[in-house]
Protein backbone atom coordinates (compact mmCIF):
# COMPACT_ATOMS: atom_id res chain seq x y z
CA UNK A 1 0.00 0.00 0.00
CA UNK A 2 1.50 3.55 -1.20
CA UNK A 3 1.22 6.43 1.45
CA UNK A 4 -1.37 8.04 -1.36
CA UNK A 5 -3.63 4.83 -0.66
CA UNK A 6 -3.76 4.92 2.68
CA UNK A 7 -7.30 6.65 4.22
CA UNK A 8 -6.80 9.24 6.74
CA UNK A 9 -10.75 8.36 8.20
CA UNK A 10 -11.39 5.82 11.15
CA UNK A 11 -14.49 3.72 11.11
CA UNK A 12 -16.23 1.93 13.54
CA UNK A 13 -14.92 -1.35 14.37
CA UNK A 14 -12.76 -1.18 11.86
CA UNK A 15 -9.84 -4.00 11.98
CA UNK A 16 -6.53 -4.10 12.31
CA UNK A 17 -3.65 -6.27 13.01
CA UNK A 18 -2.17 -4.19 15.66
CA UNK A 19 -2.94 -0.93 17.21
CA UNK A 20 -0.24 1.26 18.45
CA UNK A 21 -0.89 4.13 21.35
CA UNK A 22 1.68 6.83 20.87
CA UNK A 23 3.73 8.18 17.63
CA UNK A 24 7.13 8.32 19.33
CA UNK A 25 10.37 6.48 18.47
CA UNK A 26 8.77 3.55 20.24
CA UNK A 27 5.55 3.00 19.38
CA UNK A 28 6.58 3.73 15.28
CA UNK A 29 9.49 1.18 15.79
CA UNK A 30 6.60 -1.43 17.05
CA UNK A 31 4.33 -0.30 14.15
CA UNK A 32 7.64 -0.69 11.45
CA UNK A 33 8.15 -4.05 13.13
CA UNK A 34 5.17 -5.53 12.71
CA UNK A 35 4.02 -4.17 9.01
CA UNK A 36 7.37 -5.44 7.48
CA UNK A 37 5.63 -9.08 8.74
CA UNK A 38 2.73 -8.09 6.81
CA UNK A 39 0.68 -7.35 9.68
CA UNK A 40 -2.35 -4.20 9.07
CA UNK A 41 -0.98 -1.52 11.91
CA UNK A 42 -2.52 1.79 13.01
CA UNK A 43 -0.88 4.15 14.70
CA UNK A 44 -3.07 6.67 17.65
CA UNK A 45 -1.96 9.52 18.92
CA UNK A 46 -3.28 12.06 21.61
CA UNK A 47 -1.96 14.94 20.64
CA UNK A 48 -2.10 17.09 17.08
CA UNK A 49 1.35 16.75 16.36
CA UNK A 50 2.91 13.78 15.92
CA UNK A 51 6.32 12.57 17.85
CA UNK A 52 5.82 12.70 21.05
CA UNK A 53 9.01 13.30 22.72
CA UNK A 54 11.33 11.64 20.92
CA UNK A 55 10.87 14.65 18.50
CA UNK A 56 12.04 17.34 20.41
CA UNK A 57 14.73 15.06 21.97
CA UNK A 58 18.78 14.99 20.70
CA UNK A 59 17.54 11.91 18.25
CA UNK A 60 20.79 10.11 20.03
CA UNK A 61 20.21 5.94 20.21
CA UNK A 62 22.52 4.00 22.41
CA UNK A 63 22.81 0.80 21.91
CA UNK A 64 26.10 -0.91 22.74
CA UNK A 65 27.98 -3.57 20.62
CA UNK A 66 26.36 -2.14 17.10
CA UNK A 67 27.26 -3.03 13.87
CA UNK A 68 28.43 0.54 13.19
CA UNK A 69 30.66 0.47 16.00
CA UNK A 70 32.24 -2.78 14.94
CA UNK A 71 32.97 -1.11 11.48
CA UNK A 72 35.22 1.20 13.32
CA UNK A 73 37.27 -2.11 14.81
CA UNK A 74 35.86 -2.20 18.15
CA UNK A 75 34.89 -5.64 18.67
CA UNK A 76 35.22 -6.87 21.90
CA UNK A 77 31.81 -4.37 23.15
CA UNK A 78 29.55 -7.03 24.05
CA UNK A 79 31.06 -8.34 27.23
CA UNK A 80 32.49 -4.68 28.18
CA UNK A 81 28.62 -3.60 27.65
CA UNK A 82 27.26 -6.43 30.05
CA UNK A 83 29.63 -4.57 32.51
CA UNK A 84 28.97 -1.72 32.64
CA UNK A 85 25.37 -2.33 32.75
CA UNK A 86 25.73 -4.80 35.24
CA UNK A 87 28.26 -2.07 37.99
CA UNK A 88 25.43 0.44 37.28
CA UNK A 89 22.49 -1.30 37.72
CA UNK A 90 23.29 -3.13 40.50
CA UNK A 91 20.48 -3.87 42.51
CA UNK A 92 18.25 -1.29 41.23
CA UNK A 93 16.51 -3.43 39.05
CA UNK A 94 16.84 -7.26 37.74
CA UNK A 95 19.37 -8.38 35.38
CA UNK A 96 17.53 -10.15 32.77
CA UNK A 97 16.00 -6.96 30.79
CA UNK A 98 18.98 -5.23 30.35
CA UNK A 99 20.59 -8.66 29.14
CA UNK A 100 17.53 -8.77 26.80
CA UNK A 101 18.18 -5.10 25.57
CA UNK A 102 22.10 -6.31 25.16
CA UNK A 103 21.08 -9.29 23.06
CA UNK A 104 18.31 -7.54 21.02
CA UNK A 105 18.92 -3.81 20.31
CA UNK A 106 22.28 -4.86 17.69
CA UNK A 107 19.50 -6.77 15.82
CA UNK A 108 16.75 -4.19 15.91
CA UNK A 109 19.45 -1.49 14.86
CA UNK A 110 20.52 -3.46 12.10
CA UNK A 111 17.21 -4.09 10.47
CA UNK A 112 15.80 -0.91 10.62
CA UNK A 113 18.80 0.35 8.73
CA UNK A 114 18.85 -2.61 6.27
CA UNK A 115 15.04 -2.05 5.87
CA UNK A 116 13.42 1.52 6.57
CA UNK A 117 14.96 5.21 5.71
CA UNK A 118 16.94 5.32 9.13
CA UNK A 119 20.59 5.93 9.02
CA UNK A 120 22.72 6.73 11.88
CA UNK A 121 26.70 7.13 12.87
CA UNK A 122 28.59 6.30 15.67
CA UNK A 123 29.00 9.40 17.95
CA UNK A 124 32.32 8.29 18.73
CA UNK A 125 32.70 11.18 20.83
CA UNK A 126 30.59 10.66 23.44
CA UNK A 127 31.83 9.08 26.02
CA UNK A 128 29.11 7.19 28.64
CA UNK A 129 28.19 9.29 31.59
CA UNK A 130 29.50 6.98 34.29
CA UNK A 131 33.30 6.86 33.33
CA UNK A 132 33.77 5.58 37.60
CA UNK A 133 31.75 2.39 36.41
CA UNK A 134 33.79 -0.55 34.84
CA UNK A 135 33.27 -1.13 30.95
CA UNK A 136 32.47 2.07 30.44
CA UNK A 137 33.19 3.07 26.71
CA UNK A 138 34.86 6.35 25.43
CA UNK A 139 32.27 6.37 22.72
CA UNK A 140 30.45 4.67 19.98
CA UNK A 141 27.66 2.94 21.60
CA UNK A 142 25.57 6.54 21.23
CA UNK A 143 24.46 6.80 17.23
CA UNK A 144 23.24 10.21 15.82
CA UNK A 145 20.54 10.06 13.52
CA UNK A 146 21.65 11.95 10.04
CA UNK A 147 20.00 14.65 8.44
CA UNK A 148 16.57 14.11 6.91
CA UNK A 149 14.74 16.17 4.46
CA UNK A 150 11.18 16.83 6.12
CA UNK A 151 9.90 17.69 2.34
CA UNK A 152 10.15 13.81 1.61
CA UNK A 153 6.98 14.22 4.49
CA UNK A 154 4.66 16.42 2.27
CA UNK A 155 1.46 16.53 4.18
CA UNK A 156 2.91 14.82 7.51
CA UNK A 157 5.91 17.65 7.93
CA UNK A 158 3.14 20.00 9.00
CA UNK A 159 2.16 17.19 12.00
CA UNK A 160 5.63 16.72 12.92
CA UNK A 161 6.16 17.94 16.77
CA UNK A 162 8.49 21.03 16.34
CA UNK A 163 11.93 21.20 18.66
CA UNK A 164 12.18 23.62 21.62
CA UNK A 165 12.62 27.13 20.05
CA UNK A 166 15.38 28.06 21.92
CA UNK A 167 17.26 25.90 19.99
CA UNK A 168 16.77 26.79 16.20
CA UNK A 169 18.23 29.40 14.98
CA UNK A 170 16.39 32.12 13.48
CA UNK A 171 13.73 30.38 14.89
CA UNK A 172 12.92 27.81 12.32
CA UNK A 173 16.40 26.26 11.50
CA UNK A 174 17.66 22.95 12.88
CA UNK A 175 21.30 22.61 13.55
CA UNK A 176 23.17 19.49 15.55
CA UNK A 177 25.44 20.51 18.52
CA UNK A 178 28.84 20.23 16.08
CA UNK A 179 27.37 22.58 13.65
CA UNK A 180 26.25 25.00 16.32
CA UNK A 181 30.13 25.36 17.56
CA UNK A 182 31.07 25.75 13.69
CA UNK A 183 28.74 28.41 13.55
CA UNK A 184 30.47 30.35 16.34
CA UNK A 185 33.59 30.01 13.83
CA UNK A 186 32.18 31.46 11.08
CA UNK A 187 34.22 34.97 11.29
CA UNK A 188 37.00 33.22 11.26
CA UNK A 189 36.73 30.20 9.29
CA UNK A 190 36.14 29.82 6.07
CA UNK A 191 34.69 26.07 6.32
CA UNK A 192 32.54 27.40 8.94
CA UNK A 193 31.26 30.32 6.74
CA UNK A 194 30.60 28.11 3.92
CA UNK A 195 28.65 26.29 6.23
CA UNK A 196 26.87 28.90 7.44
CA UNK A 197 26.21 30.41 4.14
CA UNK A 198 24.60 26.88 2.73
CA UNK A 199 22.33 26.04 5.92
CA UNK A 200 20.85 29.92 5.93
CA UNK A 201 20.17 29.45 2.13
CA UNK A 202 18.65 26.69 2.18
CA UNK A 203 16.38 27.98 5.46
CA UNK A 204 15.59 30.65 3.27
CA UNK A 205 14.06 28.82 0.87
CA UNK A 206 12.47 26.30 3.29
CA UNK A 207 10.30 29.78 4.63
CA UNK A 208 9.21 30.39 0.93
CA UNK A 209 6.43 27.53 1.56
CA UNK A 210 6.75 26.25 5.15
CA UNK A 211 6.93 28.17 8.69
CA UNK A 212 10.32 26.68 9.88
CA UNK A 213 13.32 24.88 7.72
CA UNK A 214 12.63 21.11 6.35
CA UNK A 215 16.14 20.11 7.00
CA UNK A 216 15.61 17.48 10.02
CA UNK A 217 18.42 16.89 12.65
CA UNK A 218 18.42 15.12 15.75
CA UNK A 219 15.10 13.80 17.18
CA UNK A 220 13.18 15.60 14.63
CA UNK A 221 15.22 13.49 11.82
CA UNK A 222 15.04 10.23 13.68
CA UNK A 223 11.12 10.68 13.97
CA UNK A 224 10.56 11.52 10.47
CA UNK A 225 12.35 8.67 9.12
CA UNK A 226 10.36 6.62 11.38
CA UNK A 227 6.88 8.10 9.77
CA UNK A 228 8.39 8.11 6.45
CA UNK A 229 9.16 3.91 6.58
CA UNK A 230 4.98 3.84 8.35
CA UNK A 231 3.88 5.38 5.24
CA UNK A 232 5.61 3.62 2.85
CA UNK A 233 4.61 0.42 4.47
CA UNK A 234 0.91 1.47 4.25
CA UNK A 235 0.75 2.27 8.22
CA UNK A 236 -1.44 4.99 9.23
CA UNK A 237 -0.73 7.37 12.24
CA UNK A 238 -4.30 9.53 13.52
CA UNK A 239 -3.56 12.06 15.72
CA UNK A 240 -5.72 13.85 18.16
CA UNK A 241 -7.13 10.55 19.59
CA UNK A 242 -8.03 9.64 22.71
CA UNK A 243 -8.24 6.25 23.76
CA UNK A 244 -10.64 5.37 26.65
CA UNK A 245 -10.31 1.60 26.94
CA UNK A 246 -8.87 -1.40 26.26
CA UNK A 247 -11.48 -4.01 24.72
CA UNK A 248 -11.21 -7.96 25.81
CA UNK A 249 -12.37 -10.65 24.85
CA UNK A 250 -11.31 -13.95 26.89
CA UNK A 251 -9.09 -12.27 28.95
CA UNK A 252 -7.19 -11.05 25.61
CA UNK A 253 -6.98 -7.95 24.57
CA UNK A 254 -8.37 -7.46 21.36
CA UNK A 255 -8.84 -3.54 20.81
CA UNK A 256 -9.57 0.10 22.32
CA UNK A 257 -12.49 2.23 22.62
CA UNK A 258 -11.25 5.57 21.76
CA UNK A 259 -12.37 9.67 20.61
CA UNK A 260 -12.02 11.33 18.13
CA UNK A 261 -13.74 14.90 16.81
CA UNK A 262 -17.38 14.17 19.79
CA UNK A 263 -17.30 10.61 17.85
CA UNK A 264 -16.58 7.13 19.96
CA UNK A 265 -15.25 4.43 17.90
CA UNK A 266 -14.48 0.58 18.66
CA UNK A 267 -10.76 -0.78 17.06
CA UNK A 268 -10.54 -4.12 16.88
CA UNK A 269 -6.80 -5.52 16.76
CA UNK A 270 -6.50 -9.04 16.24
CA UNK A 271 -2.90 -9.28 17.22
CA UNK A 272 -2.92 -6.79 20.46
CA UNK A 273 -2.66 -3.29 21.58
CA UNK A 274 1.37 -1.33 21.85
CA UNK A 275 1.13 1.05 24.80
CA UNK A 276 3.56 4.25 23.55
CA UNK A 277 2.27 6.64 25.47
CA UNK A 278 5.27 7.95 27.10
CA UNK A 279 5.02 7.45 30.69
CA UNK A 280 3.78 10.48 32.50
CA UNK A 281 6.16 13.08 33.33
CA UNK A 282 3.14 15.67 31.84
CA UNK A 283 0.69 14.68 34.40
CA UNK A 284 1.76 16.99 37.82
CA UNK A 285 -1.04 14.76 39.49
CA UNK A 286 1.47 11.35 38.76
CA UNK A 287 4.68 13.67 39.36
CA UNK A 288 3.54 14.33 43.02
CA UNK A 289 2.22 10.56 43.37
CA UNK A 290 5.60 9.44 42.09
CA UNK A 291 8.38 11.46 42.19
CA UNK A 292 10.58 12.74 44.46
CA UNK A 293 9.35 15.93 46.99
CA UNK A 294 10.09 18.79 46.14
CA UNK A 295 7.68 18.10 43.12
CA UNK A 296 9.15 19.30 39.89
CA UNK A 297 7.18 21.91 38.57
CA UNK A 298 7.14 21.25 35.60
CA UNK A 299 9.01 19.36 32.79
CA UNK A 300 10.49 19.44 28.75
CA UNK A 301 8.59 16.06 27.73
CA UNK A 302 5.67 16.12 24.97
CA UNK A 303 2.32 17.69 26.57
CA UNK A 304 0.63 14.08 26.26
CA UNK A 305 2.56 12.30 28.38
CA UNK A 306 0.30 12.18 31.00
CA UNK A 307 0.21 8.35 31.58
CA UNK A 308 -3.23 7.71 30.15
CA UNK A 309 -1.80 4.63 28.43
CA UNK A 310 -0.57 3.81 32.07
CA UNK A 311 -4.27 4.01 33.13
CA UNK A 312 -5.96 2.31 30.59
CA UNK A 313 -3.40 -1.21 31.38
CA UNK A 314 -3.72 -0.63 35.04
CA UNK A 315 -7.61 -0.37 34.81
CA UNK A 316 -7.33 -4.23 33.01
CA UNK A 317 -5.35 -5.35 36.15
CA UNK A 318 -1.89 -4.82 34.89
CA UNK A 319 0.56 -4.78 36.92
CA UNK A 320 3.10 -1.74 37.96
CA UNK A 321 6.28 -2.12 38.30
CA UNK A 322 8.17 -0.99 41.65
CA UNK A 323 9.46 1.77 42.81
CA UNK A 324 13.00 3.11 41.93
CA UNK A 325 15.62 5.48 43.92
CA UNK A 326 13.71 8.39 42.03
CA UNK A 327 11.29 7.16 39.43
CA UNK A 328 12.53 10.16 36.84
CA UNK A 329 15.15 10.50 34.31
CA UNK A 330 16.17 14.01 34.49
CA UNK A 331 16.98 17.62 33.57
CA UNK A 332 17.96 20.25 35.21
CA UNK A 333 15.79 23.11 33.53
CA UNK A 334 15.48 26.46 33.70
CA UNK A 335 11.92 28.22 33.20
CA UNK A 336 11.87 31.71 30.07
CA UNK A 337 8.84 33.60 29.92
CA UNK A 338 8.29 34.14 26.01
CA UNK A 339 7.08 37.24 24.58
CA UNK A 340 4.07 35.31 23.43
CA UNK A 341 3.42 34.38 27.09
CA UNK A 342 4.42 30.85 27.07
CA UNK A 343 7.28 29.26 29.11
CA UNK A 344 10.03 27.76 27.87
CA UNK A 345 11.28 24.90 29.79
CA UNK A 346 15.16 24.88 28.72
CA UNK A 347 16.97 21.81 29.47
CA UNK A 348 20.80 22.76 30.68
CA UNK A 349 22.07 19.72 29.56
CA UNK A 350 25.93 20.31 28.39
CA UNK A 351 26.16 23.51 26.71
CA UNK A 352 26.52 25.13 29.58
CA UNK A 353 26.92 23.34 32.56
CA UNK A 354 30.46 21.57 32.50
CA UNK A 355 31.98 24.53 31.05
CA UNK A 356 34.93 26.60 32.38
CA UNK A 357 33.94 29.66 34.73
CA UNK A 358 30.31 28.32 35.64
CA UNK A 359 29.46 26.77 39.52
CA UNK A 360 26.45 25.43 40.74
CA UNK A 361 25.20 26.26 44.49
CA UNK A 362 22.61 25.70 47.03
CA UNK A 363 20.60 28.51 49.43
CA UNK A 364 23.85 28.31 51.32
CA UNK A 365 26.06 29.84 48.40
CA UNK A 366 27.72 26.55 48.46
CA UNK A 367 28.98 24.12 45.73
CA UNK A 368 27.20 20.85 46.42
CA UNK A 369 27.83 18.91 43.23
CA UNK A 370 30.37 18.28 39.99
CA UNK A 371 28.80 20.59 37.64
CA UNK A 372 29.93 18.51 35.01
CA UNK A 373 28.06 15.43 36.12
CA UNK A 374 25.48 13.96 33.48
CA UNK A 375 22.16 15.81 33.66
CA UNK A 376 20.84 13.01 35.44
CA UNK A 377 23.15 13.01 38.43
CA UNK A 378 23.29 16.23 38.30
CA UNK A 379 19.36 16.44 39.27
CA UNK A 380 20.19 13.26 41.68
CA UNK A 381 22.76 15.69 43.28
CA UNK A 382 20.27 18.30 43.91
CA UNK A 383 17.77 16.30 45.67
CA UNK A 384 20.31 14.79 47.64
CA UNK A 385 21.37 18.31 49.16
CA UNK A 386 18.05 19.44 50.05
CA UNK A 387 17.71 15.92 51.67
CA UNK A 388 20.86 16.93 53.69
CA UNK A 389 19.59 20.33 54.46
CA UNK A 390 21.49 22.18 51.74
CA UNK A 391 18.31 23.31 49.86
CA UNK A 392 19.45 22.88 45.98
CA UNK A 393 16.25 23.17 44.96
CA UNK A 394 16.78 25.52 42.82
CA UNK A 395 20.01 25.80 42.35
CA UNK A 396 22.13 28.69 41.27
CA UNK A 397 24.06 28.67 38.17
CA UNK A 398 26.64 31.78 38.65
CA UNK A 399 28.99 32.78 35.79
CA UNK A 400 30.20 35.98 34.52
CA UNK A 401 29.52 38.22 31.59
CA UNK A 402 33.05 36.92 29.58
CA UNK A 403 31.61 33.43 30.34
CA UNK A 404 27.73 34.08 28.53
CA UNK A 405 29.96 36.25 25.86
CA UNK A 406 31.84 32.67 25.02
CA UNK A 407 29.55 29.92 25.74
CA UNK A 408 25.91 31.25 26.62
CA UNK A 409 23.65 30.43 28.88
CA UNK A 410 20.39 28.90 28.92
CA UNK A 411 18.33 30.28 26.61
CA UNK A 412 21.06 32.99 26.06
CA UNK A 413 23.44 32.36 22.82
CA UNK A 414 26.69 33.13 22.76
CA UNK A 415 28.01 36.48 21.36
CA UNK A 416 24.64 38.12 22.52
CA UNK A 417 24.99 41.57 22.57
CA UNK A 418 22.48 43.06 25.41
CA UNK A 419 21.47 40.76 28.53
CA UNK A 420 18.79 43.35 28.89
CA UNK A 421 15.96 41.84 28.65
CA UNK A 422 17.01 38.79 30.08
CA UNK A 423 17.82 40.42 33.32
CA UNK A 424 14.48 42.50 32.76
CA UNK A 425 12.01 39.51 32.50
CA UNK A 426 13.50 38.17 35.94
CA UNK A 427 15.24 35.28 34.39
CA UNK A 428 18.72 36.14 35.09
CA UNK A 429 19.91 37.92 37.71
CA UNK A 430 22.72 40.12 37.04
CA UNK A 431 24.97 42.15 39.54
CA UNK A 432 28.35 44.19 39.75
CA UNK A 433 29.64 42.10 42.82
CA UNK A 434 28.94 38.57 43.76
CA UNK A 435 28.52 40.25 47.04
CA UNK A 436 25.23 41.69 45.42
CA UNK A 437 24.58 38.81 43.13
CA UNK A 438 24.35 37.02 46.22
CA UNK A 439 21.62 39.15 47.95
CA UNK A 440 19.64 39.48 44.88
CA UNK A 441 19.30 35.28 44.82
CA UNK A 442 18.91 35.51 48.86
CA UNK A 443 22.24 33.85 49.30
CA UNK A 444 24.64 34.61 51.96
CA UNK A 445 26.73 36.83 50.33
CA UNK A 446 29.71 35.95 52.39
CA UNK A 447 29.62 32.31 51.61
CA UNK A 448 28.87 32.75 48.00
CA UNK A 449 32.33 35.19 47.78
CA UNK A 450 34.46 32.53 49.37
CA UNK A 451 32.61 29.75 47.21
CA UNK A 452 33.88 31.31 44.34
CA UNK A 453 37.23 32.67 45.68
CA UNK A 454 38.00 29.01 46.45
CA UNK A 455 36.70 28.21 42.76
CA UNK A 456 38.89 30.14 41.23
CA UNK A 457 41.08 29.40 43.03
CA UNK A 458 40.81 25.57 42.05
CA UNK A 459 40.58 27.08 38.33
CA UNK A 460 44.33 28.19 38.75
CA UNK A 461 45.34 24.74 39.69
CA UNK A 462 43.61 23.12 37.07
CA UNK A 463 42.10 20.63 39.63
CA UNK A 464 38.62 20.80 41.33
CA UNK A 465 39.80 19.51 45.19
CA UNK A 466 35.89 19.50 45.93
CA UNK A 467 34.00 18.04 43.53
CA UNK A 468 36.49 16.79 40.67
CA UNK A 469 34.80 18.85 37.70
CA UNK A 470 36.54 17.59 34.94
CA UNK A 471 38.60 14.16 35.88
CA UNK A 472 36.59 12.29 33.38
CA UNK A 473 36.34 11.31 29.53
CA UNK A 474 32.41 12.42 29.55
CA UNK A 475 33.55 15.48 31.39
CA UNK A 476 36.22 16.53 29.27
CA UNK A 477 34.07 16.12 26.14
CA UNK A 478 32.04 18.27 26.84
CA UNK A 479 33.99 21.00 28.18
CA UNK A 480 35.88 23.85 25.78
CA UNK A 481 39.03 22.35 24.57
CA UNK A 482 40.70 25.55 23.81
CA UNK A 483 41.27 25.82 27.94
CA UNK A 484 43.78 23.52 29.17
CA UNK A 485 44.80 21.56 31.61
CA UNK A 486 41.40 21.43 32.33
CA UNK A 487 38.45 22.12 29.83
CA UNK A 488 35.90 22.08 32.27
CA UNK A 489 37.43 24.73 35.05
CA UNK A 490 37.49 28.61 34.84
CA UNK A 491 37.72 31.63 36.78
CA UNK A 492 34.85 34.29 37.76
CA UNK A 493 36.36 37.11 38.03
CA UNK A 494 35.11 39.61 35.10
CA UNK A 495 32.29 41.36 36.39
CA UNK A 496 28.85 42.07 36.01
CA UNK A 497 28.29 38.67 37.77
CA UNK A 498 25.17 36.94 36.44
CA UNK A 499 22.96 34.07 37.88
CA UNK A 500 20.47 31.52 36.87
CA UNK A 501 17.85 29.48 38.75
CA UNK A 502 17.27 25.63 37.46
CA UNK A 503 15.07 23.44 38.65
CA UNK A 504 14.26 19.37 38.53
CA UNK A 505 12.38 18.43 35.75
CA UNK A 506 11.30 14.69 34.34
CA UNK A 507 12.29 14.68 30.62
CA UNK A 508 10.62 10.56 31.06
CA UNK A 509 9.92 8.74 33.51
CA UNK A 510 11.17 5.15 34.31
CA UNK A 511 8.27 3.95 36.34
CA UNK A 512 5.91 2.18 34.25
CA UNK A 513 4.68 -1.02 33.54
CA UNK A 514 5.94 -4.87 34.20
CA UNK A 515 6.51 -6.92 30.96
CA UNK A 516 8.57 -9.63 30.14
CA UNK A 517 11.49 -10.66 27.55
CA UNK A 518 8.81 -9.86 24.63
CA UNK A 519 7.49 -6.29 26.11
CA UNK A 520 4.46 -8.07 26.83
CA UNK A 521 2.50 -6.51 29.92
CA UNK A 522 2.39 -8.66 33.20
CA UNK A 523 -0.49 -9.12 35.14
CA UNK A 524 -0.35 -8.50 39.24
CA UNK A 525 0.26 -12.32 38.97
CA UNK A 526 3.08 -11.76 37.18
CA UNK A 527 1.65 -13.69 33.93
CA UNK A 528 1.83 -11.99 30.38
CA UNK A 529 -1.36 -10.36 29.63
CA UNK A 530 -2.38 -11.63 25.87
CA UNK A 531 -2.46 -9.14 23.38
CA UNK A 532 -1.06 -6.49 25.59
CA UNK A 533 2.68 -5.07 25.00
CA UNK A 534 4.31 -2.16 26.76
CA UNK A 535 7.44 -0.14 25.57
CA UNK A 536 9.82 3.07 26.04
CA UNK A 537 8.75 5.00 29.09
CA UNK A 538 5.16 2.75 29.37
CA UNK A 539 7.36 0.11 30.26
CA UNK A 540 9.64 -0.37 33.48
CA UNK A 541 13.09 0.95 33.28
CA UNK A 542 15.60 -2.04 32.06
CA UNK A 543 17.98 0.07 33.24
CA UNK A 544 16.15 0.29 37.27
CA UNK A 545 15.84 3.66 36.14
CA UNK A 546 19.92 4.26 35.57
CA UNK A 547 20.92 6.54 33.13
CA UNK A 548 24.28 4.99 30.84
CA UNK A 549 24.52 7.32 27.79
CA UNK A 550 23.29 9.43 25.50
CA UNK A 551 20.35 7.75 23.70
CA UNK A 552 19.76 4.84 26.44
CA UNK A 553 16.24 6.09 26.68
CA UNK A 554 15.83 5.93 22.97
CA UNK A 555 17.61 2.67 22.72
CA UNK A 556 15.67 0.93 25.16
CA UNK A 557 12.56 2.21 23.56
CA UNK A 558 13.22 1.31 19.59
CA UNK A 559 14.14 -2.21 21.20
CA UNK A 560 11.56 -2.99 23.20
CA UNK A 561 9.20 -1.77 20.81
CA UNK A 562 10.91 -4.00 18.26
CA UNK A 563 10.51 -7.03 20.10
CA UNK A 564 7.08 -5.81 20.48
CA UNK A 565 6.25 -5.80 17.21
CA UNK A 566 7.83 -9.35 16.35
CA UNK A 567 6.08 -10.81 19.11
CA UNK A 568 3.03 -9.88 17.32
CA UNK A 569 3.65 -11.18 14.54
CA UNK A 570 4.91 -14.62 15.95
CA UNK A 571 8.41 -13.90 14.64
CA UNK A 572 10.75 -15.71 17.61
CA UNK A 573 14.07 -13.42 18.21
CA UNK A 574 15.50 -16.18 17.57
CA UNK A 575 14.44 -16.03 13.92
CA UNK A 576 15.89 -12.89 13.16
CA UNK A 577 19.74 -12.99 15.21
CA UNK A 578 21.52 -15.49 16.66
CA UNK A 579 20.70 -17.85 19.61
CA UNK A 580 20.21 -15.74 23.20
CA UNK A 581 23.73 -16.84 25.11
CA UNK A 582 21.58 -17.65 28.02
CA UNK A 583 17.80 -18.83 29.01
CA UNK A 584 15.45 -15.98 29.74
CA UNK A 585 12.52 -18.11 30.77
CA UNK A 586 13.11 -16.44 34.55
CA UNK A 587 12.47 -12.86 32.97
CA UNK A 588 8.92 -11.89 34.44
CA UNK A 589 9.72 -13.53 37.76
CA UNK A 590 12.70 -10.99 38.18
CA UNK A 591 11.06 -8.15 37.13
CA UNK A 592 7.94 -9.16 39.66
Amino acid sequence: MTSAEIREDLQQDEAFDLIVLGSGAAGLTAAITAALQGLKVVVLESQAEIGGTSARSSGTVWIPDNSLLRAEGITDDGPRAARYLSALVGNAGPEAPWRRFLQAGPLMLDELMAKTDLTFKPFMSAADYRQDMPGAAAGGRALEPQAFDGRRLKSDFKRLASPLRELMVFGGMMVTRSEAAQLLRADRSLSALILAARLTLRFALDRLNNKRGTRLVLGNALIAALVKSCRDLGVAIHSDVEATRLLTDGGKVIGVSLRRNNETLSLLGHKGVVLAGGGFPASSEKRQQHLPSPTPPATPAAPGCLGTTLDLALSASAALGPSGKDNGLWFPSSFYKRADGTTAVYPHIVLDRPKPGLIAVDRQGQRFANEALSYHEFVRAMYAQTDKGGDAIPAWLIVDRAFIRKHGLGVIRPRTPSLRRYVASGYLLEATTIAELATQADLPPEALKHTVSRFNEFARQGRDDDFHKGETLYERGNGDADVSPNPCLGEITQGPFYAVAVWPTPLGTSRGLLTDENARVLDTAGKPMLGLYACGNDAQSAFGGEYPGAGAQLGQAMTFGWLAGLHAADIPLEDVGEPPPEPLSSFHRQQA
